[in-house]
C-alpha cells in the first residue's frame, strides 16, 4: 500500500495527497507534517516496512471539505486520491487513483465558496505583442475570453485581472512576463499563482473534446485558442474528466464595456473597501437587494463591467422603471425569487456527478417556483421583462420526477440508502418491507407451517450458527413432512430447514445491502434524467438572475428616491443635486443629511473643472460621487440625483491618494506619475478623468509645472471631461488662458480661527488651503497650531 502511495505522490509532488483508507483520508511523510501543523491535528506514525515509522495524520472522509478549505486558504493544493474499487468485492490491494486536484480556482463545493461572487480561474497567454485572457468559473460553467494587442499589454492584463478578481491565475507564453504577473497576482490581487504552463500540445484536438468545431471557429484566432487550450490543459490535470459544465464560450472585446482600470475599481470602492476589503461601504453594498445567489454574482459583474451600448442600457432602465412603478409586481417577484436556491452551482455539481439528494430536492424546490414568477410577468411591457417571460421554462416533468422519487428529508450520503420515496419503485418497496417487517414475515411463515403440518407448537427460531430453523418437539416428530431437512438434534426437539425458509432468510439478510445498491441505481437514473435538461435549466436560471438584479435596482431606486437618468449619445454630463450613494446611505443611518451638489460637464466650454478647497472639505467625495452616478447609469440603475443627463462615457480613470510600491522600489511620486501616464495613454474624448492632487509628491515648482502640463494636455489633446482637485492655487489662473477650464471651490464659513465645511461646490476658486485650521480640527496640540500660525505669518511677509 505504501508503494502505491509513493507512486501516486510522485505524480502529484506539488500537492498534499489525501489518500483514502476506509473512512479516513490519510497523509504521510512531509504531507503529514505539513497538514498536522496547518490543520492542528495529531501527527502519528505507521509501520511501512522501513526502520522508522512513516509520519502520518488523517481526517474523516465525511468532513474532509472543512480541512481542504483551510489548506487551500493557506495556498496549498490538495490531490484527492480515492478507492476506485469496492474493498469488499476486490481481492488484494484496493486500486486507488487521484480523482481531482483542488486548487483555489477549481473549487465547486458550495460550502467552500462565497455565493455572492464568482470563483474565477484565469489563464493569461502572451506572445510577442498579442495577449489572450480566459476566465472560467467551474462552479457555474461561465467561460469568458478576450484578446488584446499592442505595446501596452501588461497594463491591459492588470486591468482585466482587477476587473474579474480571479482566485487563481496560470500563465503561458513569453517568460519575460511570468515574474511580473506572478508578483501582481500575489501582491496586488492577493490571489494564488497556479504556475507557468510550458508543455506544448494540439490545443484544437484537446478542445474539440469539450466544444463543437463551430464554437472554436467562432474564436477565429490562434491567441484565443492557445489561451483556452492552456486553461483546459490545467483543468484536465485538476478535474480529470469532470469538465462538462461549460456549455458555451463567451468571447468579448474590451470595447463592449466601460474601461475601468485597477485604480478606478479600487478608488471608487465598487465591490470592496480600500481599508478592510469589506462589502459594507461599497457601491455593491448599496445596490445589492438581490434574493438569489445567481443574482448577487451577476450584480457584481454588472458593477465591474458597465455597459456602453445605449440600447442595452436603455432596455435595462426601462425594466427598472416598470418595476419601480409597479409595487405589486415588485413585491411579489421578491417573494418568488427568495424561494430559489443557488441553482447555478447545483447544476455544476449535477454535471460533475457530485450532487447529493438534498441538492436535488433543493433544485426541484427552486424550479417549482419558476411558474409563479413567469405568471407575474405575463402582462409586462418593457422589452427585457417580456423577453424573460417568454424564455422561462417551467420543467414541470422534472419537478414531478424529483417530488415523486426523492424522500422529503434525504440524508447527505447517496450510497447508504434511505433516499428513494415509497411508491416510486416496486422492488425497492418490497425490499424495504422485507427489511422493516422481518419479524412479521417469519411469524406468518410459522403460522402457515403450523396449519400445513398440523404441528401446534412448531416454532421458527434464529441461531447465529445455522440461521433460521424450524424447531419441532420430539412428541410431534411423526408429523414432520418429507421436505424438512434435519439440521440439529436437541435434548427434547429437532431443528429443520426448508428450501423456502432458506430463500426467505437470504431475502431478509440481504435486503439492506440490495436495497442500498438498488436505491443508488435508481438515484443515478433520476440524476441522468435531470441531466438531460441541464442546458435548458441553465438558460432559465441565467434569465432569473437578470430579473433578480433588475428587481434589486428597482428596490433601491424606490427606497432611496433615485432618479431615472437620461442616457444618450451627447457629450454632456449634467447632474442636479447629486449625492454619493454610499455616504448618503451611511449618513442616513446616522440621521445626518447629505449635502447634494451639481455638475455640468461637456467637451466644449465646460470640459475641465478645477476644484479648490481645504482638506476634509469634500472635494474627493464630490468627484467620486460624480463618477459613481455615471457608472450607475451605465449599468442601468437609477441615480441619487434630482435629475440627470449623461452622455455615454467609455471609461472612468482615477488618480486619487498616495501610495508607495516599496516591493518594486517605487516611491509615492513614481507611482503617481506611472498612474498619470497610463491615464494619458488610455483616456479618450468620451472618458471621465478624476485627478486628485497631481504633482504633490515633488517640489512645489516641479509639481505645479507637471500639474499645469497635464491640464493643458487634457484640454488640447485628449479633451476628456475632467474633475481636477488641487491645493496649488496658482493653477486656477489657467482658466484665464484656456476657456474650457472652469474654477470651482468648496464653500466654507470662517469664524475667527475656526472653519465650518459647508460641503457645497460653488463657482470660483479660493487661495487658501486652511491647513492649519484643519490640523486644529484633527486635535493637533495647540502649541503646534500656534507655532504654525507664526511661521505662516512670517513666510507670507517674505
Amino acid at each position: 500500500m505504501m508503494q502505491q502511495y509513493l507512486k501516486i505522490k510522485k505524480k502529484y509532488e506539488s500537492c498534499i495527497v489525501f489518500f483514502r483508507l476506509g473512512d479516513f483520508y490519510e497523509m504521510f511523510y512531509e504531507d503529514a507534517k505539513t497538514a498536522s501543523k496547518e490543520l492542528d491535528i495529531t501527527l502519528t506514525g505507521k509501520e511501512c516496512g522501513q526502520e522508522e515509522k512513516a509520519p502520518m495524520c488523517g481526517v474523516p472522509y465525511h468532513a474532509y471539505t472543512n480541512y481542504v478549505s483551510k489548506l487551500i486558504s493557506k495556498g496549498y493544493k490538495v490531490a484527492i486520491c480515492e478507492q476506485i474499487e469496492n474493498p469488499l468485492a476486490c481481492k488484494g490491494l484496493v486500486k486507488r487513483e487521484v480523482t481531482r486536484v483542488i486548487t483555489p480556482g477549481t473549487i465547486i463545493e458550495g460550502n467552500l465558496l462565497d455565493e455572492s461572487k464568482n470563483n474565477f480561474i484565469c489563464c493569461v497567454y502572451i506572445l510577442n505583442d498579442k495577449c489572450g485572457m480566459c476566465f472560467a468559473d467551474i462552479s457555474t460553467g461561465e467561460l469568458k475570453i478576450t484578446e488584446t494587442f499592442g505595446s501596452n499589454l501588461f497594463s491591459e492584463v492588470k486591468n482585466e485581472l482587477a476587473r474579474f478578481s480571479p482566485s487563481e491565475v496560470i500563465y503561458r507564453g513569453d517568460k519575460k512576463y511570468s515574474g511580473s504577473i506572478k508578483k501582481f497576482v500575489k501582491n496586488r490581487l492577493n490571489s494564488s499563482f497556479g504556475g507557468v504552463l510550458v508543455e506544448s500540445y494540439d490545443y484544437k484536438k484537446k478542445l474539440l473534446k469539450y466544444f463543437n468545431n463551430q464554437d472554436l471557429e467562432n474564436l477565429n484566432n490562434t491567441v484565443s485558442l492557445e489561451t483556452l487550450g492552456g486553461l483546459f490543459s490545467y483543468l484536465e490535470y485538476t478535474q480529470k474528466d469532470n469538465l462538462k459544465g461549460f456549455s458555451k464560450i463567451d468571447f468579448y472585446t474590451k470595447n463592449q464595456y466601460m474601461k475601468l482600470d485597477l485604480n478606478t475599481i479600487r478608488n471608487l470602492e465598487l465591490v470592496e473597501t480600500m481599508r478592510n476589503r469589506e462589502k459594507r461601504g461599497t457601491l455593491l453594498w448599496v445596490l445589492d437587494k438581490t434574493n438569489t445567489a445567481m443574482g448577487r454574482r451577476l450584480l457584481r459583474n454588472w458593477i465591474e463591467r458597465p455597459l456602453i451600448d445605449l440600447i442595452k442600457i436603455n432596455n435595462r432602465q426601462e425594466a427598472v422603471s416598470e418595476l419601480v412603478s409597479d409595487m405589486f409586481l415588485r413585491d411579489n417577484l421578491i417573494e418568488g425569487l427568495s424561494k430559489i436556491n443557488d441553482v447555478g452551482r447545483i447544476l455544476t455539481r449535477l454535471i460533475c456527478n457530485s450532487i447529493n439528494c438534498r441538492e436535488i430536492k433543493s433544485l426541484g424546490y427552486s424550479i417549482s417556483n419558476f411558474k409563479s414568477i413567469k405568471n407575474l410577468l405575463s402582462e409586462s411591457n418593457s422589452h427585457i421583462l417580456k423577453d424573460i417571460y417568454e424564455n422561462i421554462d417551467l420543467f414541470e416533468d422534472i419537478c414531478k420526477l424529483i417530488e415523486n422519487s426523492i424522500v422529503d428529508e434525504p440524508p447527505v450520503a447517496i450510497k447508504e440508502g434511505g433516499i428513494i420515496k415509497f411508491g416510486f419503485n416496486k422492488e425497492i418497496d418490497g425490499l424495504k418491507y422485507d427489511m422493516n417487517n422481518s419479524k412479521e414475515i417469519i411469524t406468518k411463515m410459522e403460522n402457515d407451517e403450523r396449519k400445513k403440518t398440523g404441528i401446534p407448537k412448531l416454532k421458527i427460531t434464529f441461531n447465529r450458527v445455522f440461521g433460521y430453523c424450524i424447531e419441532v418437539t420430539n412428541s410431534f416428530l411423526n408429523l414432520v413432512p418429507e421436505n424438512y431437512i434435519r439440521k440439529q438434534t436437541l435434548s427434547n426437539s429437532e431443528r429443520f430447514v426448508t428450501k423456502e425458509l432458506k430463500d426467505l432468510e437470504y431475502r431478509i439478510s440481504n435486503a439492506k445491502e440490495k436495497l442500498i445498491s438498488l436505491e443508488f441505481e435508481v438515484f443515478e437514473k433520476v440524476r441522468a434524467e435531470i441531466y438531460n435538461y441541464h442546458k435548458k435549466i441553465e438558460k432559465t436560471v441565467n434569465i432569473i438572475a437578470v430579473l433578480d438584479v433588475l428587481v434589486s435596482l428597482a428596490v433601491v431606486a424606490h427606497k432611496e428616491h433615485y432618479t431615472k437618468p437620461e442616457v444618450n449619445l451627447s457629450d454632456k454630463i449634467i447632474l442636479k443635486n447629486s449625492k454619493h450613494p454610499v455616504i448618503e446611505k451611511m449618513l442616513k443611518d446616522d440621521s445626518c443629511p447629505f449635502v447634494p451638489n451639481d455638475i455640468n460637464l461637456d467637451n466644449n466650454l465646460n470640459n475641465i473643472n478645477i476644484i479648490t478647497g481645504p482638506n476634509m472639505a469634500g472635494k474627493s467625495t464630490y468627484m467620486r460621487q460624480i463618477a459613481l452616478n455615471i457608472l450607475m447609469a451605465h449599468i442601468g440603475s437609477f441615480v441619487p440625483a434630482d435629475c440627470a443627463e449623461i452622455g455615454i462615457v467609455d471609461g472612468i480613470f482615477t488618480r486619487i491618494g498616495a501610495s508607495d510600491d516599496l516591493s518594486s522600489g517605487q516611491s509615492t511620486f513614481m507611482v503617481e506619475m506611472q498612474e498619470v501616464a497610463q491615464i494619458m495613454k488610455n483616456a479618450t474624448q468620451k472618458s471621465l478623468l478624476i485627478l486628485d492632487e497631481i504633482g504633490r509628491g515633488t517640489s512645489t515648482f516641479d509639481g505645479i509645472s507637471i500639474a499645469r502640463a497635464v491640464l493643458e494636455y487634457i484640454s488640447f489633446e485628449l479633451k476628456s471631461k475632467t474633475l481636477f482637485s488641487t491645493h496649488y492655487h496658482e493653477l486656477t489662473k489657467i482658466s484665464e488662458d484656456i476657456k474650457n477650464i472652469k474654477n470651482y471651490s468648496i464653500a466654507i464659513k470662517k469664524n475667527n480661527d475656526d472653519i465650518i465645511f459647508l460641503r457645497k461646490i460653488i463657482p470660483g476658486s479660493i487661495d487658501e488651503s486652511f491647513g492649519i485650521e484643519t490640523a486644529k480640527l484633527a486635535k493637533v496640540p495647540s502649541w503646534i497650531i500656534n507655532r504654525a500660525k507664526e511661521i505662516s505669518k512670517n513666510m507670507k511677509k517674505v
